[in-house]
């Protein structure tokens, strides 16, 4: 069924053609919505297929390009395959201003912000898969793992460890190690639940948070200054 003229549709679906501008080539946006869908169905049969069974023929086919689109873009499937998870990795990323807004006077306050926003991430489709390529392909292609780390969970872990700086200059904790302590902190509140995630097992909501305040609390008896 065709669009109406006055509704603006942002995205198709694969099955439908984009429309194009009136010399019938499409603009720009469209383009570049065309190029994210390729990216996103990439990346779904990879993680169907895996890596070696997945062809460059058939991810074209299933968003109705012809091969000869896709190797004008990517030489090969392996820079296919880097594009399409780098486009995942930034769906991920988290801004400073974000990380910003979490932090209030409160250490306890600010850290049960920080593991909440960090497992929701986790628990969203694109975060799912995202994990799941990292585990079953980084064995293959390092440097995955690597771009994850250092656009999604480093800028975190940068940022936990100037909180615990500033709040240890205060006298508020007591951190000799601020960058370990916040790699420490990350994989204790994130850990256990991406993986039963990305198993394709689920938490409720209460044991979730109950997950999250046990484990933030547990981390601030280690880092809290003691009075004698």
């Amino acid at each position: 069924m065709l669009a109406s003229k006055n509704k603006k549709i942002p995205r198709q679906p694969a099955s439908s053609p984009v429309a194009r501008g009136r010399a019938g080539r499409p603009t720009r946006e469209q383009a570049e919505l065309r190029h994210a869908e390729l990216l996103d169905r990439a990346l779904d049969m990879f993680l169907d297929k895996g890596y070696e069974l997945t062809t460059i023929e058939a991810i074209a086919a299933s968003v109705n390009m012809t091969k000869r689109t896709v190797y004008a873009r990517y030489t090969d499937k392996a820079a296919l395959f880097r594009a399409a998870v780098q486009q995942a990795i930034e769906h991920w990323i988290v801004s400073d201003e974000t990380l910003k807004s979490l932090e209030t006077d409160d250490l306890e306050g600010t850290l049960m912000a920080i593991a909440r926003m960090r497992i929701a991430h986790v628990m969203t489709p694109q975060g799912i898969k995202l994990q799941r390529i990292i585990n079953t392909e980084s064995y293959r292609f390092p440097d995955i793992f690597n771009a994850a780390y250092e656009q999604t969970s480093k800028p975190v872990i940068d940022f936990l460890a100037d909180l615990l700086r500033r709040h240890t200059a205060k006298g508020t904790a007591n951190v000799a190690r601020p960058t370990m302590a916040a790699i420490a902190f990350l994989s204790l509140v994130v850990s256990g639940p991406l993986r039963i995630f990305t198993s394709g097992n689920t938490l409720s909501a209460k044991d979730i948070e109950d997950r999250i305040t046990f484990s933030v609390r547990l981390f601030l008896d280690g880092v809290l200054s003691r009075k004698n």
